[in-house]
């Protein structure tokens, strides 16, 4: 043969085992190894992607169960106890022959019954193609579980957590109320008529009784609930009572004994909803749990809630428990104590509850909050009990915002801020007291560059036009004098540093203050109407009460806290938010608004009390032809040594109406 012949042949057949070996190698780097389709099929688990896991296991497994049943197996199990974040970690790879791989590997995941880990084993067969499947069986689900058998969770539920007064009077509770359902078989031979009138009496209607009644689980003898109401409610339950067919048993509920009085502050619980669920996934939720939704049932929810004991178990094709995978006790709620006083949140409601408005009532040398009321109010044990789509439209739609937190959010404080523009300018030495400004009349302009603005004040008074007497007699032309003479950097730096344009660390979240609607305030027009308490000033009626508090604590802003603590230190939110001769300045000149004939809140005077206040009225102005509607306000505080020290700012809209402070004040005098 010729040898170039052999050559070439030798050069083939070189070239062919090449080629081939690296179609094999390709072919062999193409294929998943056996630990990359199981860690796939985990991933797969906590994806909730049952299908593709049924894709991944054997023909043979596939013939053992379907794919419907795989699916609802897995699904109701793992979704069931709420399952979340497998993980494995493979201890062992083994080869028991040419196709098949077992492979060691230990698991954890976190339940709704805590963490659960366990060792177990998979096998992997080559298929056809040679690459690898599953051989599935329920094994792989947890070891001890045979496909016969059911998991099972059982659910201890956690006794929620009281919300208490500083007294111990119970504020939010656990209580009992009326469960009013009908028993079908009793409804006699008028039924439909009997229908209607639960309905009528109840605020619902024939129809939706009527799919009550129609569930497939509803027989003849059972008691279908239809609506909770409070035990209270005799007269109701009476009328009820008189119709065949209706019974009234007592169920468990949370209650909120002062119902409309501190309804803002406590807010309510109700059902849980399938988007809060799912926010809220692997911490002890279901689809039945209660949740706080607004007020201080949400903000203290993960400390009210307390978590439900949890017990997760197999159960045999015979009903008998066989193992115990996991189980939790069951941890109550924490019972929160507040320093609200029920008996002054009480007092002042009843006082003001047909108005709109509200009282922030503090202690200025603690901080603690003894009152926090908003009115008009709403009764918040209708959300629990249920509320009809009327009952909802009604409290929803009204002009007088019942479910408005008023205290918590933000509005012009008028005259009620001289005394903090007259502690800012002593502050940064500005101002002092001997300043004093000339003009005449109840109307003045800086210059012609005002062109047709004039700022304008209400009353004239003997005496010079200093920082006393225009606190006295609430002076609006010398406060936009005297801040224009303190300046605006002086003016806007002292008020960030008050905490103007910050979130205040209070329970419950706060509306910011502030002094602009923009980071500055960009005319002099508008400074001069910001020294008076009005332009774009605005405050929180709880920040207001801690800047309040500095006039009595030397120029120290008092932090508020509503959570009541055993022998609390002092915290303040600001400290020498003034100096301390400002601060008793303002102090000494507040009193004597109250002391002097002829100061604004001279009838507010109480024999035997020492207390400064300022009185505001505020205008919420909307144009030259219409006349403003006004808010009226008294911020106040006693100063002598009687244990009943209490800071007190209030508020009511419709002043022109209710008449202003005038109306507020005999609430207060009562109170002191």
């Amino acid at each position: 043969m010729n040898k170039k012949i052999i050559i070439g042949i030798v050069i083939a057949i070189v070239l062919i085992v090449i080629v081939g070996g690296i179609v094999v190698f390709v072919q062999n780097k193409n294929k998943s190894k056996p630990e990359d389709i199981w860690q796939k099929y985990i991933s797969c688990i906590n994806d909730r992607n049952y299908e593709e896991m049924y894709n991944m296991i054997t023909e043979e497994s596939k013939q053992r169960i379907s794919q419907e049943d795989f699916i609802s197996r897995n699904k109701n199990i793992y979704e069931g106890i709420d399952m979340t974040d497998m993980k494995i970690e493979i201890t062992g790879i083994e080869e028991q022959d040419k196709t098949t791989t077992k492979i060691s590997y230990n698991s954890t995941m976190n339940t709704e019954a805590g963490e659960i880990s366990f060792s177990n084993q998979v096998k992997l067969n080559k298929d056809k193609e040679k690459d690898y499947l599953i051989t599935w069986n329920s094994t792989l689900i947890f070891p001890q579980l045979s496909n016969t058998d059911k998991v099972r969770i059982k659910t201890i539920s956690a006794e929620r957590g009281e919300i208490l007064d500083k007294n111990g009077t119970v504020l939010a509770g656990n209580g009992t109320v009326s469960s009013v359902g009908i028993v079908p078989g009793k409804l006699g031979e008028n039924k439909e008529t009997n229908i209607e009138k639960i309905a009528e009496l109840l605020g619902t209607t024939s129809d939706a009784i009527n799919d009550e009644l129609s569930a497939s689980w509803v027989k003849d003898d059972t008691f279908v609930p239809l609506k909770k109401v409070a035990t209270t409610e005799t007269e109701l339950k009476n009328q009820l009572l008189q119709i065949p067919g209706v019974k009234i048993t007592s169920t468990s509920s949370r209650v909120y004994p002062l119902g409309e009085i501190a309804a803002h502050l406590t807010g309510y619980i109700r059902t849980i909803t399938a988007e809060e669920l799912e926010e809220n996934r692997g911490k002890g939720y279901n689809s039945n749990s209660l949740i706080g939704k607004t007020g201080l049932e949400k903000q203290y929810e993960e400390r009210l809630k307390g978590k439900d004991g949890v017990e997760i178990y197999i159960e045999d094709s015979q009903g008998n428990r066989k193992s115990e995978i996991a189980k939790i006790d069951v941890q109550d709620g924490e019972d929160i104590k507040l320093t609200i006083d029920a008996n002054l949140q009480t007092e002042i409601y009843n006082k003001t509850k047909d108005n709109k408005g509200f009282f922030v009532v503090m202690e200025p040398k603690t901080g603690a909050i003894l009152a926090l009321v908003s009115t008009p109010s709403y009764d918040v044990n209708k959300f629990v009990l249920g509320m009809t789509d009327e009952e909802w439209n009604e409290i929803n739609t009204d002009e007088n915002k019942p479910m408005l937190a008023r205290y918590l959010q933000k509005w012009c404080p008028g005259s009620t801020f001289k005394p903090v523009t007259g502690a800012i300018g002593l502050t940064t030495n500005s101002l002092s007291t001997e300043d004093t400004f000339s003009y005449n009349g109840l109307s003045w302009q800086k210059d012609e560059s005002w062109g047709n603005y004039n700022v304008t004040t209400l009353t004239a008074y003997n005496g010079p036009k200093n920082l006393r007497n225009a606190i006295i007699y609430s002076d609006n032309i010398y406060f936009a004098q005297a801040v224009l003479k303190i300046g605006k950097d002086n003016f806007i730096n002292t008020l960030n540093k008050l905490k103007f344009n910050e979130t205040v660390d209070f329970p419950l979240s706060l509306a910011k203050s502030q002094y602009s609607n923009t980071d500055t305030i960009d005319s002099e027009t508008l400074l001069a109407d910001s020294g008076y308490g009005q332009g774009q000033i605005l405050v929180n009626p709880i920040h207001m009460a801690s800047i309040y508090s500095a006039f009595a604590n030397d120029g120290n802003m008092i932090k508020p806290y509503l959570e009541y603590e055993e022998n609390k230190q002092v915290e303040y939110l600001v400290e020498n938010a003034f100096t301390k001769d400002a601060a008793n300045i303002i102090k000494d000149d507040l009193i004597q608004v109250v002391e002097t004939v002829g100061g604004t809140a001279h009838d507010m005077k109480v024999d035997g009390r020492t207390i400064a206040a300022k009185t505001g009225t505020a205008e919420l102005k909307t144009s030259k032809e219409e006349e403003a509607d006004i808010l009226g306000w008294i911020d106040c505080f006693s100063t002598d040594s009687n244990n009943n020290q209490m800071v007190i700012i209030s508020m009511i809209e419709d002043g022109r109406d209710a008449g202003g402070s005038r109306y507020l004040k005999g609430i207060i005098k009562t109170l002191y």
